[in-house]
């Protein structure tokens, strides 16, 4: 899903010369050991473990009717949420339901048109809808026609850009879809498609449950190049059981070969105390911590060779890529499904438990069925949870976006767009950094904090000095490793 960035600095006006491209991160496996801990992912500020139930339906409400009194319209994104499976895949902490009952689907289906009805009727006159996204769960678990009847609804109720100006994007797994759906999925209007790979090797596959041939995954690549799909993006995941140093490398030279135009590569957190189906993962399957670094370390190699962009995280792209292009200009953004080129959005998500960001907010859909289905029935939203954003949140936010997407922020810029001093403003976070800074994670001069080739890796931990809410009392919630 997608945050919006509502005050952000000026970009640099005379940029450095540009980084090789091969040389757009340093891998320091020591360094990495010392400092990784757990924290935040950042796709969003506040992070969405703040969101607070003191925050619902009306102040939606409130806050779509404050951007109609702005006036000024802008893109807008949309995200659904399909939660339906048919089988699990033990490493998933996705919100998801796993049935093989398809009359759920039919009802949910029903249900969230209603929903998009309403935030259609609510946002009638001010928006042009420029990016779209699917995801899950599976959306694929929609049959061909449930799909088509559901994207004819979107554009009933909402008012689309031309194919060739937005970016509508579909999650696809390729086991659940035929060439013949995938020619399908882009006569409906999607334009780019994600495929979950994870790992080709068939031992791994077999551990995590989730059974899938290379031959079928490279099928729905070359039908989705056939059907005329401007991208298509590979998920990867690394420290998954019975990995190795020789099943990564394979699965990347395959990966490579089938040359996606943006590879996601993320790390496997293994948490069975907070997500059921992990518990079916084999403790003695997994790889040490220092096996799944030189995993990283050897995938950050091979995909920078072949010419990929380290964009930032665990996201590669090709350097004609929208996402390489765009972090060059200064107008890449981080949102909850990762990097996004369209940082001046309003979101409207629908389905259950998806996350909007309207205003100066974020609110969050019910996570349950029934309570997703009472609220609609209710003829409300089902708007459970969120927070109004304060001059801090925003100020914390833009800093956090402008280091997460461009490694590097202008303090000026920051200080043009915001009433503070940042010296001052800032003071024990610009002491924090300089613990950083000794270890080679930035540069700090006065005007611009700069984040070097070394310190992209932990890009999460510097951007956590800047995060106040870390610092309040209160019960910790859980995060990944921050590498």
């Amino acid at each position: 899903m997608h945050q919006q960035q509502l005050s952000s600095p000026a970009v640099r006006t005379a940029p450095p010369p540009p980084v090789p491209l091969r040389s757009k991160v340093e891998f320091d496996g020591e360094l990495i050991k010392r400092l990784s801990k757990n924290g935040p992912r950042y796709t969003s500020y506040p992070t969405a473990d703040r969101f607070s139930d003191g925050f619902g339906y009306r102040d939606y409400l409130h806050a779509v009717a404050a951007v109609r009194t702005r006036g000024a319209a802008r893109p807008m994104s949309l995200y659904l949420h399909i939660p339906f499976c048919d089988t699990v895949c033990y490493y998933c902490a996705c919100n998801k339901i796993v049935t093989k009952n398809r009359e759920k689907a039919a009802t949910y289906l029903g249900y969230l048109k209603r929903e998009i009805a309403m935030q259609g009727a609510l946002f009638a006159g001010m928006n042009e809808v420029e990016q779209l996204h699917f995801g899950g769960g599976t959306p694929t678990y929609l049959s061909d026609e449930q799909m088509g009847e559901l994207m004819a609804h979107l554009r009933r109720c909402f008012r689309f850009a031309p194919d060739e100006v937005g970016e509508y994007s579909i999650e696809v797994d390729p086991r659940t879809v035929s060439s013949e759906r995938v020619h399908s999925l882009r006569r409906q209007g999607f334009n780019r498609i994600s495929l979950g790979v994870q790992d080709f090797d068939p031992e791994v596959q077999k551990a995590v449950n989730r059974v899938q041939p290379e031959a079928e995954t490279r099928a729905i690549i070359a039908a989705a190049r056939d059907a005329g799909f401007r991208s298509v993006s590979i998920d990867l995941i690394y420290g998954l059981p019975r990995q190795n140093l020789e099943t990564m490398a394979a699965t990347i030279v395959k990966v490579i070969d089938a040359s996606p135009d943006r590879i996601s590569l993320y790390h496997y957190a293994h948490l069975p105390h907070v997500f059921k189906p992990q518990r079916r993962i084999l403790e003695a399957d997994m790889p040490s911590s220092g096996e799944k670094l030189d995993m990283l370390a050897l995938c950050i190699e091979r995909l920078t060779e072949a010419g990929y962009v380290y964009i930032g995280m665990d996201h590669f792209a090709r350097p004609d890529d929208d996402l390489a292009i765009a972090q060059r200009q200064g107008r890449l953004h981080r949102n909850f499904q990762g990097y996004s080129t369209h940082a001046d959005s309003e979101l409207v998500s629908c389905g259950v438990s998806a996350i909007s960001a309207v205003g100066a907010t974020y609110s969050q859909n019910a996570k349950t069925l029934d309570a997703y289905y009472e609220a609609l029935d209710n003829n409300e939203l089902p708007v459970v949870r969120g927070v109004a954003l304060g001059m801090d949140d925003l100020l914390r936010r833009t800093i956090i976006q402008q280091l997460m997407c461009q490694f590097e922020l202008s303090i000026s810029a920051i200080e043009q767009a915001f009433p503070i001093a940042f010296d001052h403003y800032f003071a024990p976070e610009l002491a924090a950094l300089r613990h950083y800074e000794r270890d080679g994670l930035l540069t700090m001069d006065g005007e611009w904090l700069t984040v070097t080739l070394r310190g992209r890796l932990l890009i999460r931990n510097l951007c956590m000095v800047f995060d106040r809410y870390l610092a309040a009392p209160g019960t910790t919630p859980r995060y990944s490793r921050t590498v």
